[in-house]
């Protein structure tokens, strides 16, 4: 009986040596060789994977920015610091000029600010509430159902009186409230200083009509104009050139000259809004 058994036996332990040699062949053949450079550049990285570089999170941005290093500095929580450290790892280099984009809420507009023509009772979404007419007097301002907040992965932004306020010692500038915004409201903002001066409005309306509906709204007086060419009126809304702008007598004399207060600081450090200079009473006549 155990005669008739060993030949068997042998077969079964020769085909298991004949199996785990294929095996050990092929896991050397197809086995993936690690570039060491793509080690040290995913280490480089906050590795936060919070997709702001349009890539499924670091690893990928890694392997993407190896094969083709135009995509350097993409990284926004990393900033120029990463962007730098990349550069060393591939011998490339980067632009000095490049500020750290975050984003700017263009509207300062609060509850008591706003002009609204009933109660909306939808869905809490500002995806749903922009596809209505009439929810709330201006078109072009803060709906406030947080669809920014939610897509927000690092708290940075939270609804204060009916308008996204963003937390920049959180924010990351990965910009995705920036893209969950419907009313494109939140534009992603080159801060080349600790606070940005910005103008807080999108509101294209003439004076009269923005004074109707909003108390804080841009109504394209080209005061701010006047004072230095960092700003434009066109469409009836202030604009700014951000790439010129700097802290000056100029542009902080716009800042104050502005009726609304519609031009205003934001950044961790940013000083607290003005309030809107009073409206002249207007006499009747006898």
């Amino acid at each position: 009986m155990w005669s008739s058994a060993w030949p068997a036996g042998l077969t079964m332990l020769g085909l298991g040596l004949g199996f785990a040699v294929v095996l050990l062949i092929a896991s050397e053949k197809l086995k993936m060789v690690i570039d060491p450079k793509l080690e040290e550049v995913h280490k480089a990285l906050p590795n936060l994977d919070c997709g702001g570089c349009g890539f499924a999170g670091c690893a990928k941005y890694a392997e993407a920015v190896m094969g083709n290093p135009q995509l350097l500095g993409r990284c926004a929580p990393g900033g120029s610091a990463t962007a730098a450290a990349i550069a060393g790892i591939l011998n490339l280099q980067v632009s000095a000029s490049g500020a750290h984009k975050m984003p700017v809420v263009h509207c300062r507009a609060h509850t008591d600010d706003k002009t609204y023509y009933g109660a909306y009772h939808g869905i809490e979404s500002c995806l749903a509430a922009n596809a209505l007419p009439n929810v709330q007097a201006c078109k072009f301002g803060c709906l406030g159902y947080g669809d920014c907040t939610r897509a927000c992965k690092f708290g940075a932004l939270s609804i204060v009186e009916d308008l996204a306020t963003v937390d920049y010692s959180k924010c990351t500038g990965c910009s995705a409230c920036a893209k969950a915004c419907p009313r494109n409201l939140i534009e992603m903002v080159p801060f080349a200083h600790e606070n940005m001066m910005v103008v807080a409005c999108r509101n294209t309306e003439t004076g009269k009509v923005t004074r109707q509906m909003c108390k804080v709204g841009c109504i394209g007086c080209g005061l701010c104009a006047k004072q230095t060419d960092v700003f434009a009126v066109s469409d009836n809304l202030a604009r700014m050139d951000y790439a010129r702008y700097s802290p000056t007598e100029q542009t902080e004399t716009a800042m104050n000259k502005c009726p609304t207060g519609v031009i205003v600081f934001r950044g961790k450090s940013a000083p607290q809004s003005r309030q809107p200079a009073p409206r002249p009473a207007v006499t009747a006549k006898v």
